[in-house]
Formats: C-alpha cells, structure tokens, sequence
C-alpha cells in the first residue's frame, strides 16, 4: 500500500514540483490549493488552508477511514509585503495566515493519525529570509521564522510518537513569481553571484530535498532546518561590491 502524502500550496510553483516528485515515487499524493490543475497522479482538492473547517474536511476526505496521512508538507505561502509602518494590520494578518497560521492548522489535523500510527514526518517549506532580511517583508519574514520555531517545537513534543519535524528553507528559486520580481538579465546574474555556487535553485532540487527529508533516509533527521539557497548565507558583503571595488580589495571580479 502506497503512502499518502498531503502537500499544501499544490498548484504552482514549489509544490507543484513536490507533488510531481512524491507521485513519480509513487505515493498517493493530495493536494490542497485554491486550484486545482491537473498533474498526473495527484489528487487535488480545492482547500481554504487558513480556514479551520476546510482544512479538517480536506484532510478527512485524504485517506480512507481507519488510515492516516503518513506525510505532511507545507507549500502554501503569501510573498508580499511592504515596510512595516506601511503596513496594515489587515494585511499583516493576511500574511500570517497564509505562511503561519495554515501550517497550524493542517499540522493540527493530521497529528491524532500519525500518533495512532506512531509514526509521520512532516516537512514545513520556510524561507532563508528568517536568517537574512531582504526589504519590505517584515510579515513574512516573521512567519518563515516562527515556522522554524515551530517545526523544532513539534520535533521535541512528537517525537515519542515516531514522528519527525524538518523545515526546508529555500533562498531564491526560479519560480514565476519569484522571476517577476527581477527587473532584467542585470539582476539575474547578480543573483546568480550571490552565492559561492554561481547558481539559484530550481523547483525540482527544492521537491528532492523535501522527498529526502520526508522519506526513510532521513529518519534521525527531526528538529532541524535544511538552508537550500547555493551558500548565499555564509557570503560576506564584500562579495557582492562592484568588480572596480572588488579589485581595490583585491578581490577577483564576479
């Protein structure tokens, strides 16, 4: 009998990409969105995840009854934001719901399963933008961060149970939406030298991190955080000053 693996944010993006993986591994994959496109073997069920009761519904209709959800992963997110004294209270909470509050929720609902099972892994897509700021999203910046903190908490209190906690945190990954955000090739390849790699991620690598940490490979790995942006957050300053600086620095040109 295939697993079944609920994956939230399904639809687009760094989702669609986890839901393919875990499908071509061959698991029953559901996915939860406000869409619901088609990709083969995948499963969609059109889900509010910042609304208690849809959520509960969603993840009753997953598996048949007596079964339980053997792996959650958390895709759905909000990136927008501006500077906080710019910032309605309204579209704070927007935020948060979206990145923070649907996390709860949905782990909320498939725990009393994984605890009869004695066994689950859940894997909790956050951000490096906890660990370096970027302008203008304090929101989200603070809900990737509490779902670090959060995913540390559920590994220490679930554990005895046989269920693990990873939180992903993807740096810049070539989305739609995170490509509509640069302004041209200019700020493409300064991104690409903003880490050691000379690189940004791909969806797919984001989707095979996820398999590893949700899969039996990883089974001491719970509690922890697994930064995927190409080394950016280890890069000093210095590295990203123009080439005519990095020279008077003798440093090598980009």
């Amino acid at each position: 009998m295939s697993r079944t693996v609920l994956i939230t944010g399904a639809a687009g993006g760094i989702g669609r990409a986890v839901a393919a993986r875990f499908a071509a591994d061959g698991a029953r994959v559901v996915g939860l969105d406000l869409s619901d496109p088609e990709l083969p073997g995948v499963t969609y069920v059109r889900t509010d995840v910042t609304d208690a009761a849809e959520v509960a519904t969603a993840v009753r209709g997953a598996v048949p009854a007596g079964e339980a959800v053997q792996t959650l992963v958390t895709c759905a997110g909000l990136t927008e934001g501006r500077p906080l004294h710019r910032t309605t209270a309204e579209e704070w909470e927007a935020v948060l719901r979206a990145n923070l509050t649907s996390v709860y929720l949905c782990v909320r609902e498939v725990l009393p399963g994984m605890i009869t099972a004695g066994s689950g892994s859940v894997v909790t897509v956050g951000s490096v933008l906890h660990r370096t700021a970027a302008p203008g999203l304090p929101a989200y910046a603070a809900a990737k961060g509490a779902i670090a903190a959060l995913t540390r908490q559920l590994a220490v209190d679930y554990g005895q149970h046989g269920i693990r906690f990873v939180t992903v945190s993807p740096g810049w990954v070539r989305t739609p939406a995170t490509e509509s955000r640069l302004g041209d090739q200019e700020d493409l390849q300064r991104l690409r030298h903003s880490n050691p790699l000379r690189t940004l991620g791909t969806p797919e690598q984001i989707a095979a991190a996820v398999a590893y940490a949700a899969g039996p490979g990883a089974a001491l790995l719970t509690g922890t955080e697994l930064v995927l942006n190409a080394g950016a957050s280890v890069v000093s300053p210095a590295s990203l000053l123009r080439d005519t600086h990095r020279r008077q620095m003798g440093l090598p040109p980009l």
